[in-house]
Parts: C-alpha cells; sequence; structure tokens
C-alpha cells in the first residue's frame, strides 16, 4: 500500500538537495491497461509474431504482447512496440479481439511528470558480461557453449527444457561439463574488467551441484583460479562439491577446439599436477561477471554523480551506501559486485539511511492496508481447496505434483485442487483469492514449501478473500518430501499424499482466531560497543528511539581498535574515535560499560533484560535488541608462534609496524602464512578478511622499501570484488605468491638469528626454504566467548561453527528468527568494516519498522486455558520455555485454590504446555487436541 511501482520508467533529471529533490520521470506506454488486464495469457497466445525471449538467454520465444518472466510484478502483459505489427504498420490487433477484459490501449503514450521526494536510493542492478566475440571461449561459435545465465534457464523447469539437461546442438544427453570461470572478470585483455565479480564461484558451484542432480553421473569439471567461497557457510558448500564427485583445476584455459561436428569440444590446460592435459566436454559453461549497463551508466550522469574506473559508484568505508551527492545513496551492484545477502543487506542499510533524515514526517504519508469485512464461517460446512505447488524443479523434479492433486480431488470436504508452477508468485496469489470468492471455499490447503517463509503471505491472501488467516494450512511437501528424498520419487509422492491428506485433516477442524497485539516499548537495547554497536546505536537514537548501549569492556571500539586502515586507504583509528565521540554526546544513548546482559525475559515489543555491572543487577526494558558482541582473533600454536618474536599474527605485525619496531622497520624479508586456523576441520569456514588485510601490509612495506622481499602463502586468494586491484598491484611491485595445498602446509623452521619458511611450489615443482625476517600469520576470526551464553539468555541460535544464526540467508539476513532481536558485525560472520556498517546499518532498519508501530499485530496461535478441567497443578509452568504461565487465583473456590493464567504475548505457542497437563486443561489454539488426533488417524489412514 505504500509502495507505488513505476514499471517501464526511466529518471530522466535529478534537481535539489537533501530533503528537497525534484525528480523528473518518464514512463514509456506499455499499451495494456494494468488495472484490466488478468494476465490470462489469451493476447499472447493468439499473437502472430515471434521474438527471442530474452529472459531465456535468447533460448526461446515470446510474443510481440508477453509477461516478461513468469514471476513478473506486477503481472501484466506489455506489448513490445518494435515488434508489434499493429504498432508498426497497422495490421494485426489481435490482441485486442481476444481480451474479453478490454484491456488493450492503443493509445497508450508517453508521459513525463515530476515528484518531490526527500531521499534517492539508486539500485539498478547489473548486466552479465557479453562473451560473444572473444574467440578464446568459442561462445556463438560452438552451440555447445552456453553461458552461465543460460545454464540457470535449462536447468529451470520452468526454462526451455523444463529442468533437463541437454547439448543444445542436438538435444542429446550430455554426460561431461566445463565450468570455465572469470569470464568477463579477472581479465583486463579479453574484457577488460580487471574486478572479481564476487558471485561467480559460488554461482558455478551450485549449478554444478545441480546439474549433478538433474544428470545423475554427469562428470563435472570447473577451471578456476581461486575458488572464492569467503561468504557464510560458502566454505562447507565448496566441500560438499568436492564430495559430490565434482573435479576442480586450478588454471586458466588455454584454448577450445570442436571434435569433428562440433557436438563435443576439447580443451588444452595444465593440470594441478602440471602436466599438460586434453580433455573433451560435451557442454562448456562460461561463468559470467558482472557489469554495470549504460542505462545505469546515465543514471549517474543524470543524478550528478561519477562512477569509478570500473563503472561502479565509490562510496566511503565509513559511509556504504551514500553517495557523494547528499541525500542520494545507492546499494547492490551499483556500489560494486556482490552477491544476494550482500545486496539485500545494503538495500536496508540504504532505506535506513534514506530514512535517518526524513523521521521528523515518518507514518505522515502512510496509508493503512484494508481487508475486506471478515466472512463468518462458524455455521458452514467445511469447503476445502488444496492448491499444490511444483515450486519450479524443487518439488515437480522430485514428486509427481499432478499425481498428488489428483489424489487430493477424493479427500473429503475438498472441492476444490488445481496446480500452479510456484504458488508463491503474485499472480498466484490473486488467482487464490479470486478461487475463494468463486467457490466459496472456507478452508486453504497450500502444498509447498517451508510455512516457516511462506505461511505468513498465504494467509494474506486468505484476508484479501474475507476468511480469517487461520483458516489455513501448509504441507510442506519440499523439505519434507523432494529435498529428503530426492532420489526415491515414488516414495517422495506417496510421502507428500500423505502430508497434504494429513493437512486436509486439520484445516477441516479448524477455526478462526482473533487478534493479538501488543503494545511496543520504543527503547533499543543494543548489547556490543564495537562500530557495529556503536552505528546501530546511532542509527536508532538519531530517529528519536532511547537506546541502551552495553560493553563489557571498559571503553567503545571493539576490534577497530587494532585496525588502522580500510581497503581503500582511509584511516580507521580516527573514524573509530569519531564514532565514540558522538555516541558519548547524544542524549539518547545511555552507556553502560564493564556490564553485560545475564538474564532477559519477554517478546517483542517487550522485553526485559538483566544487566550485572560489577555485582549489581539493573533491569533494562525495551522492545527490541541488536546484538553486536563482535569476534576475536585465533591464537596460533603452529608455524613456531609460541618460540619466536619474530613470528607474528597479523593484528600484532600492524601494531608494530605502525609505532616502527625494529624487527619491521629492518627487516629484509617477510613470509605471510594464509588461512592459519581458517579453512580447518576445527573451523571450516573462510575468515573473509584475512587475503586483503594481508596483500594491504605487503604493499605498505614495497612502498617503504621496494627492495624488501615479500613473499604470501595462499590456499585461495579471495580479494573479492573491487579489492582484486590490491591483488593485481601487489603482483606489480613484485611481491611473491605461492599456493600451498591444505595436506602439503608450510613449515616454520627457527634458526639462531633468522627463520626459515619451507613450502612446496607447485609451479616449479619442488621445495623452497624462504630465509624470513618476519613472518606474519593471517589467523582466523573466531566467535565472541559471549556467544553461546546469549544465545542462551535470548533463546537464539547459533550455527555449527559458533557464530549466531540468522533468520535466513537472503530474506532476513539481520533478524534472527526470534522476532524483535536482530544482529549485525563480526558476531554473525567474519567481515571487513565497510561490511559490518552496512550490516549495523540494516538491523537498525529493520528495527525501525518494529519501533515504528506503536500496537503491532502478533500470530494469535497462543496456548488457553480450559477453566473447567484445570486443576491448578502447575505442571505447565515447570515445561513453559518461555515463562508465559503463572498463577492464577481462582474464583469462587472449589477444587483447588488456583488456577493458571497465560501471557499471550509470551507464548509462543509451543505446545508444551498442551503435551504436558494430564486433564486437557491447557490447549493451544490452531493446534488442539482434537486436530492433532485427527491428523494422526489420517496419517494411518492411507
Amino acid at each position: 500500500m505504500n509502495i507505488e511501482l513505476l514499471t517501464l520508467t526511466d529518471v530522466e533529471q535529478v534537481e535539489g538537495e537533501i530533503g528537497r529533490f525534484r525528480v523528473k520521470l518518464r514512463q514509456r506506454p506499455r499499451y495494456v491497461n494494468m488495472d484490466r488486464c488478468m494476465a490470462c495469457g489469451e493476447c499472447a497466445r493468439v499473437c502472430p509474431q515471434e521474438v527471442a525471449d530474452a529472459f531465456n538467454g535468447g533460448i526461446t520465444t515470446r510474443k510481440a504482447i508477453y509477461l516478461r518472466y513468469p514471476q513478473a510484478v506486477p503481472l501484466k502483459y506489455q506489448i513490445d512496440p518494435q515488434r508489434c505489427l499493429k504498432i508498426q504498420s497497422g495490421t494485426c490487433g489481435a490482441c485486442e479481439k481476444v481480451c474479453q477484459a478490454q484491456a488493450i490501449n492503443w493509445e497508450d503514450r508517453e508521459r513525463s511528470w515530476t515528484v518531490d521526494v526527500g531521499s534517492i536510493i539508486l539500485a539498478p542492478g547489473f548486466q552479465p558480461f557479453d562473451p560473444r566475440g572473444i574467440r578464446t571461449w568459442g561462445y556463438g561459435i560452438f552451440p555447445n557453449v552456453i553461458t552461465s545465465m543460460e545454464l540457470e534457464c535449462y536447468l529451470s523447469t520452468a526454462g526451455p527444457t523444463q529442468g533437463r539437461l541437454i547439448r543444445p546442438s542436438d538435444g542429446g544427453p550430455v554426460r561431461k561439463i566445463a565450468f570455465v570461470q572469470c569470464v568477463g572478470s579477472r581479465d583486463e585483455n579479453n574484457c577488460g574488467h580487471g574486478y572479481c565479480s564476487a558471485v561467480c564461484c559460488m554461482s558455478a558451484l551450485k549449478e554444478a551441484m545441480l546439474a549433478k542432480e538433474v544428470g545423475g553421473d554427469v562428470d563435472v569439471a570447473v577451471f578456476f583460479l581461486d575458488m572464492r567461497t569467503p561468504g557464510k557457510d560458502f566454505e562447507r558448500y565448496y566441500e560438499k562439491a568436492r564430495r559430490r564427485g565434482i573435479r576442480f583445476n586450478r588454471c586458466r584455459v588455454h584454448s577450445l577446439e570442436p571434435v569433428g561436428d562440433c557436438q563435443r569440444l576439447y580443451f588444452r590446460y595444465i593440470t594441478n599436477e602440471g602436466r599438460p592435459a586434453r580433455e573433451t566436454f560435451d557442454l562448456v559453461v562460461l561463468s559470467l561477471g558482472m557489469e554495470t549497463n549504460a542505462d545505469a551508466r546515465g543514471l549517474a550522469e543524470r543524478s550528478g554523480l561519477q562512477l569509478n574506473e570500473d563503472g561502479f559508484l565509490d562510496t566511503s568505508s565509513f559511509q556504504p551506501v551514500a553517495t557523494e551527492r547528499p541525500g542520494i545513496y545507492a546499494c547492490g551492484v551499483y556500489t560494486g559486485p556482490k552477491d544476494i545477502p550482500g545486496s539485500v543487506v545494503e538495500a536496508s542499510a540504504a532505506a535506513m539511511a534514506a530514512a535517518g533524515h526524513l523521521a521528523e514526517v515518518r507514518n505522515s504519508l502512510v496509508r493503512s492496508v484494508e481487508f475486506p469485512q471478515e466472512r463468518d464461517v462458524a455455521h458452514e460446512e467445511a469447503r476445502v481447496g488444496v492448491f499444490v505447488c511444483c515450486c519450479g524443479s524443487n518439488i515437480a523434479g522430485v514428486i509427481d505434483v499432478e499425481e498428488v492433486a489428483e489424489y487430493a480431488k477424493h479427500l473429503p470436504h475438498v472441492v476444490h485442487v488445481e496446480t500452479s508452477l510456484f504458488a508463491c508468485s503474485q499472480d498466484t496469489q490473486e488467482w487464490i483469492r479470486r478461487r475463494i470468492e468463486q467457490l466459496g471455499l472456507n478452508r486453504l490447503v497450500v502444498a509447498a514449501c517451508s510455512p516457516r517463509s511462506h505461511e505468513p503471505l498465504f494467509r494474506e491472501t486468505l484476508k484479501n478473500a474475507g476468511l480469517n488467516e487461520y483458516l489455513f494450512e501448509m504441507a510442506n511437501i519440499r523439505n519434507q518430501a523432494s529435498w529428503v528424498h530426492a532420489h526415491a520419487p515414488r516414495e517422495a509422492t506417496d510421502k507428500a499424499k500423505d502430508l497434504v491428506r494429513m493437512a486436509v485433516a486439520k484445516v477441516v477442524l479448524a477455526e478462526p482466531l482473533p487478534p493479538v497485539q501488543a503494545n511496543v516499548n520504543p527503547t533499543v537495547l543494543v548489547i556490543g560497543g564495537g562500530v557495529a554497536g556503536m552505528t546501530a546505536a546511532l542509527g536508532m537514537a538519531d530517529q528519536g528511539y532511547p537506546v541502551h548501549l552495553v560493553e563489557k569492556s571498559s571503553q567503545l571500539g571493539g576490534n577497530a581498535r587494532h585496525l588502522y586502515r580500510t581497503w581503500k586507504g582511509e584511516a580507521i583509528p580516527e573514524f573509530v574515535e569519531s564514532l565514540v565521540e558522538r555516541v558519548k554526546a547524544h542524549p539518547y544513548i545511555s552507556i553502560y560499560l564493564r556490564s553485560q546482559v545475564v538474564k532477559a525475559e519477554g517478546f517483542l515489543g517487550n522485553f526485559r533484560s538483566t544487566i550485572r555491572k560489577g555485582n549489581s543487577p539493573l533491569i533494562l526494558d525495551h522492545g527490541v535488541a541488536i546484538v553486536a558482541v563482535g569476534a576475536t582473533a585465533y591464537k596460533p600454536q603452529e608455524y613456531g608462534y609460541a618460540e619466536s618474536q619474530r613470528v607474528l599474527t597479523a593484528l600484532e605485525f600492524d601494531k608494530l609496524h605502525a609505532v616502527g619496531d625494529e624487527r619491521v622497520a629492518k627487516g629484509r624479508s617477510f613470509v605471510f602464512i594464509q588461512c592459519v586456523g581458517s579453512r580447518e576441520p576445527e573451523r571450516p569456514y573462510c575468515s573473509r578478511v584475512c587475503c586483503t588485510h594481508s596483500i594491504q601490509a605487503a604493499i605498505e612495506l614495497k612502498e617503504e622499501d621496494p627492495s624488501r622481499e615479500i613473499t604470501i602463502l595462499y590456499r585461495d586468494i579471495r580479494t573479492y570484488g573491487l579489492r582484486e586491484k590490491l591483488y593485481k598491484k601487489a603482483r606489480e611491485m613484485g611481491v611473491v605468491f605461492i599456493n600451498y595445498d591444505m595436506h602439503d602446509k608450510p613449515s616454520v623452521r627457527l634458526g639462531p638469528n633468522e627463520l626459515y619458511v619451507q613450502v612446496t611450489d607447485h609451479v616449479l615443482h619442488m621445495p623452497l626454504s624462504i630465509r624470513a625476517d618476519v613472518v606474519i600469520l593471517a589467523t582466523a576470526i573466531v566467535p565472541h566467548p559471549d556467544v553461546k551464553d546469549l544465545a542462551q539468555v535470548y533463546r537464539i541460535p547459533i550455527n555449527e561453527d559458533g557464530f549466531f544464526q540468522e533468520a535466513h540467508a537472503k530474506l532476513r539476513p539481520v533478524d534472527f528468527a526470534g522476532e524483535g532481536l536482530f544482529l549485525a558485525g563480526l558476531a554473525h560472520y567474519p567481515k571487513p568494516l565497510d561490511e559490518t556498517i552496512a550490516q549495523a546499518m540494516a538491523a537498525v532498519a529493520q528495527a525501525t519498522r518494529v519501533l515504528s508501530i506503536r500496537r503491532k499485530d502478533v500470530d494469535a496461535i497462543k496456548a488457553y486455558v480450559v477453566e473447567d478441567k484445570c486443576d491448578g497443578c502447575g505442571l505447565c509452568l515447570d515445561v513453559c520455555p518461555f515463562g508465559a504461565i503463572d498463577w492464577d487465583p481462582k474464583s469462587g473456590g472449589g477444587e483447588g485454590t488456583k488456577l493458571v493464567r497465560i501471557n499471550a504475548i509470551l507464548c509462543k505457542g509451543c505446545g508444551s504446555c498442551q503435551a504436558t497437563c494430564p486433564k486437557d486443561g491447557v490447549r493451544v489454539a490452531g493446534f488442539t487436541y482434537h486436530q492433532l488426533m485427527e491428523q494422526v488417524r489420517s496419517c494411518f489412514a492411507a
């Protein structure tokens, strides 16, 4: 309701200043009336004009009147004026003749207008690099050379082959696939892009794994320079791919040539062992890099902004979404290559920055969502509609969806069943709403994916159809059937039938539930006084929210006090001191040093946390909490660290370098050893910052004295994104890089006055001994010791590496699963300073979203007391994990002197009380005893 979506619209001009921008917009004609179009598709069916479909990489065709892609928002057709016969020559008009909604509008014209806004956020995205014309890769020459984007289309059940993996040249089977990395990235000779596109390695791993699933015993090889998987859980995915049999060859492909009739292609390359090799493949996939397109470049010019030499907007590490023009912000790939989680975080950060100076007028233009009056179904016989989702290949690639749908038609009380490609898409949501109204449905079952991520969406659909949102049930046939039984389609299909049958049995007994509302305390608790915590505290306080900032140590600043320069060369100490002073001076921020949280209770909008400062407890009431306790550095036991003062960690070296210690000042030879404590069995994750940090230090040493000998021993250099320029600069300055293997690590031998580092050089295929004055260990970032305690206090999860686990990596990257709790910084996962600040700003944006509503609707699935059955035994009090149950004096005397009462806001509907009560004195709305028993009976009724 509060977002006006303007499609086919360009920014023509930006004038004014922060708080008072005037933006001139130009909207191109759609030739389809969006208020009338129902996306039925009849127009496209009769359109005679075939056009290459850009969404599917030109593999398939579309019509001159078309949907851009199946899940387009808004889901409305548009006409391509360059291809439409009616517009070009005045002939045809078939679409207008069949459109019963009379949505075709040949009189539609371009229009321009001006809008007044306070802030602007630029997020124009990217375009994939076009490899045509570069013969080395053979794209456009050999039909079986395709791009990573095209492979995505082939692997999608909505794509041209419905998820089947084929050779494009003849439709034949694919038995061997080669992925070629860094096409359009890290290659100034062929494409002019020296930067790393940051996402291609993980994209190739995902596609390789999918190809393995789809193609069965298909042989997959990945040809790469460095495998860059520095994100959260990425390294585990890399190792999983290895275990699945995907081969990895560290090399650049020398040439690609056809075999015989071009149905197959062969590579010449150098193996990991250094031997020349030739190998034949059925399919070659080019992993494409990112670049800004002409529209994005024009947008920068019209906005009065300058792009850097790589075509991206430069931002400061300390203000990662702010452009050079105050009031204009940027996010996503526009500021540099990044993946979806990074883009989502930056989008929230940009929203926070844009909203910050608009706080005084917050809610002045807000329009409330209005739903139709709720239909009273209390006296109606249950009429259940079942919608079975294909979820692309996630479900339909394993489960026979049509068979499940046909089975559901014969279940009791089911009056309507249908399937959909994506049940969560906008058009399907609208279709479900219409079906509810047309058919008089009063219960709904959706057999799809996880209710954890999608149930709120379908509940909203019920409300839009005039039904109570709790007359709904999801059957999770993705997670519980197709995913866990991916190699047993028959059994997965049978299990999906069971899940649908049980869902129908339960929803038939569902009853409407009244809404539950909670008052929201506008105060914020921020735990951790490092850069993430201080950024979050200032972000909330600047918008008028009182903040309690709790820091365990005696000073603010955290790990940033050990850092000197960002990867862009900005001075960190001055920034940290400025941040500390701003926090201390802010009237809305209360600081608690030498303090830690020891107890917490409550719920979204009404938390109560107890902090301990010395021996004195202090209770703080707050509506939300942001956890930003940071992390610590791994203390190495290897490489002679404890035996020589010339073996240093990276942070120790930085400090000695800054103060001019003679070990550094007089040193002639320096050896950096990467991945010390990271990417090990005990810590199977990448610490993300170490490669850039070491290379930056090496450059500084070379700049001071070019004659110094500097060697970096590495497993993979992970200078992702625009950081790649540092790697190039270091090589040009003469820094030597030697790759080592996990199973053949370097060793350090201590001499009387010097050190010797032994390593096997995989280029020379011989052991080397490097004399070093100083050895610098790039040590892992490890979870803060307080993480486990806070996880217990707030009942928030940690992952297997010991870092806090967000609710969803892409959809909710700064939220915990528990409402009202957010996270930021190193406590989430290792990251550099600019990403830490962006994540803290994103947490502020999400926290503000909660606090801006003084009364909030909460889930109505709550426990309640059946007074005539409760005898006050109190067993439920002992098992409630949320402290939601208390004693209540029993009115009128009678058996026992008291009952129990339940705080509906504290209650999470977990059902522990219902399962414990021996007399059915406590029930959970939406999960009553009768519903659960009916599900159980249905389970065994197959």
